[in-house]
């Protein structure tokens, strides 16, 4: 297994080196004291999750976009780009229960389709509904065998208007994430290899070997995991993922981890690349024997606002495993 993961790093370095690449959709303002929409989500942790105040900007922005895919919806309720937009511009807004709702009535026009079952498995993992995630990544893995490896269209574009992922690695991507945060990381490793195949780019290629580094620390596969961090280069140019190339640095020893740790005073354009930077942060100290430094940062993650990311679901998990005392 660590034979295929580096070679796939292998094959990648060349066009590594003549590549550039992504960031992360911009997060929006400080949720209001009082929220009036229901709770939507209810977390790992038994509390309740709220949709955050948006600027009226970005609420405009996104509402004005779902209006538009709505009427192509109402227009051809059969089509499959209208029901993926629609779909799409829905969970963009919280409406996470509404999206799996509207993929779900696409299957039945669109049984084989693995863009559905990518789509409706990313919102089973937004509402921590992890067993269906793994079951929809699995069938689009499964439906999207033999296809050439397709560009998916952004739906809030990175800063450069460049499109960085394909189905492809959405679904092995999502599918070893799922796996990761059941705690099941010997399958996560599995799919993450996968995903290596599919990481084209430097911000794919990142955000890949930021999560099956910390499998591999995870499993106790510290020569893997070491060799990985040997296949990065140093002075990739990252668009999107700027987050995960800070760990892969903090993991080579290249930047302290303290100054990936500035949680309280976070601006709100940065509380993505908080999240995320944090968890990671905090993973590292837990498997480096400073197992309740690591907790403490976890729980700072989850006091932030941003609890769709990936980040934010991923230190929710390690402290409910905590509490029920499962490994």
């Amino acid at each position: 297994m660590r034979r295929t993961a580096l070679s796939c790093f292998s094959l990648l370095l060349i066009f590594l080196f003549n590549s550039c690449q992504s960031e992360s959709d911009p997060p929006t303002e400080k949720a209001a004291a009082a929220q009036v929409q229901p709770p939507i989500v209810l977390s790992l942790l038994g509390e309740e999750l709220r949709p955050w105040k948006e600027s009226e900007a970005a609420f405009q922005r996104k509402d004005s976009l779902l209006k538009i895919a709505r009427a192509n919806f109402d227009r051809d309720p059969t089509d499959l780009e209208n029901i993926i937009w629609y779909g799409r511009r829905t969970a963009y807004l919280f409406q996470y229960q509404k999206a799996i709702e509207v993929f779900t009535e696409g299957m039945s026009h669109h049984p084989e389709s693995p863009e559905l079952y990518r789509h409706r498995g990313h919102r089973y993992l937004s509402t921590r509904q992890f067993d269906p995630a793994i079951a929809d990544f699995e069938k689009a893995a499964e439906l999207m065998e033999g296809r050439s490896v397709e560009i998916e269209p952004d739906g809030i574009p990175n800063k450069l208007n460049k499109p960085l992922s394909s189905l492809q690695f959405n679904v092995w991507y999502h599918l070893a994430l799922g796996h990761y945060l059941k705690g099941n990381f010997a399958e996560a490793e599995k799919a993450y290899v996968e995903c290596l195949k599919v990481s084209t780019n430097p911000d794919l290629l990142v955000a890949t070997a930021d999560w099956l580094y910390m499998t591999y620390r995870r499993l106790g596969k510290e020569e893997e995991a070491a060799e990985l961090l040997l296949a990065i280069p140093e002075n990739l140019d990252i668009i999107e993922n700027a987050s995960y190339y800070k760990r892969l640095k903090m993991y080579k020893g290249l930047i302290e981890p303290d100054s990936l740790l500035d949680l309280t005073n976070a601006v709100e354009s940065a509380q993505l690349d908080i999240v995320t930077q944090g968890y990671g942060v905090g993973n590292w100290f837990y498997y480096n024997g400073q197992e309740a430094k690591g907790k403490d940062v976890f729980q700072k993650v989850v006091e932030q606002q941003y609890w769709p990311a990936f980040g934010y679901i991923a230190a929710e998990a390690e402290l409910a495993r905590d509490q029920t005392g499962d490994e």
